[in-house]
């Protein structure tokens, strides 16, 4: 067997006493795709934010293709390889769409980044500025071959949305419908070329065509062996598009296991339909509900 591209292990967080996500492990194996379900306040964005460095872990281990990330800033998860979108949406409402596109690459510019690595250096910050001053002054052989690759990787995520934001490519992000500012949010997110594409509701507030568009875009990134971490509440597309589907309820995993089992698990269908409550019966025995 291969060895896994994410490896989640007894992974803990709480926000003053209360358990968000409480001892939980999963993996996610390359060019698969793995989707998290559960009720409203199950853990499942939580778990997410612990995976891409927006909160960090009180216990339990992160690994991304065989290094530690659990302790990684955003910044660093990013460059090794996790690209995300938001549940609430995230695009720089000013830029264009090619912009918010290209914004996605930063992490993976060199010649137009020299010295980065001296970025983390507090004595030393001013070595990257200056340099990246120049570059954009006065420019290097190798910046312009960099920006030309910056163009292509920008023309390729307008392309797969074309639609729908090619005529737009030049407008700013706040004249965008709902459905195209999350179109944007998950081009930038490819633009990154991650090896884990992380979508957290990626259809939420879309309609029914919209939410088609999305899940055959989705099916085109699973051909191409994208792996991707997925939570969504459009049970449809969960099962579609999913070759293994994670159920969190009260911040644990209640069920794992291929679409079908999970569907048919009575675990999750009591998290979702709720518990069969017992009640008194008119002659003082007990009845169901």
């Amino acid at each position: 067997m291969t060895a896994p591209l994410l490896d989640v292990t007894d992974l803990e967080r709480h926000f003053e006493g209360v358990r968000a996500v409480d001892g939980v492990s999963f993996q996610v194996q390359p060019h698969e795709v793995v989707s998290i379900i559960g009720p409203n306040g199950s853990g499942k964005t939580t778990t997410l934010n612990l995976v891409t460095g927006t909160f960090r872990a009180h216990g339990g281990t992160i690994v991304l293709d065989g290094a530690r990330i659990d302790h990684a800033s955003t910044v660093d998860i990013a460059e090794h390889g996790i690209a995300r979108t938001f549940q609430n949406g995230r695009v720089f409402a000013t830029l264009s769409v090619a912009d918010n596109i290209e914004v996605g690459i930063h992490s993976q510019l060199h010649a137009h980044r020299p010295f980065r690595g001296l970025s983390h250096v507090f004595l030393l910050r001013w070595i990257p500025l200056l340099a990246e001053l120049f570059v954009a002054i006065f420019g290097t052989p190798a910046a312009r071959r960099e920006r030309a690759e910056i163009d292509r990787t920008v023309d390729l995520e307008v392309d797969r949305f074309e639609a729908r934001l090619g005529p737009r490519r030049d407008d700013p992000a706040y004249t965008l419908s709902y459905a195209n500012r999350r179109r944007t949010e998950i081009a930038r997110a490819l633009a990154l070329q991650p090896k884990l594409l992380v979508l957290d509701e990626p259809t939420a507030g879309m309609n029914q065509s919209e939410t088609a568009e999305v899940l055959a875009q989705l099916l085109e990134l699973k051909a191409a062996g994208q792996a991707i971490l997925l939570v969504e509440h459009k049970l449809d597309l969960v099962m579609t598009v999913s070759d293994r589907v994670i159920v969190m309820d009260g911040g644990r995993i209640i069920a794992a296991g291929d679409p079908q089992t999970v569907r048919n698990d009575p675990a999750v269908i009591e998290a979702y339909l709720g518990r069969r409550r017992e009640r008194p019966t008119p002659e003082g025995g007990e009845g169901s509900a």
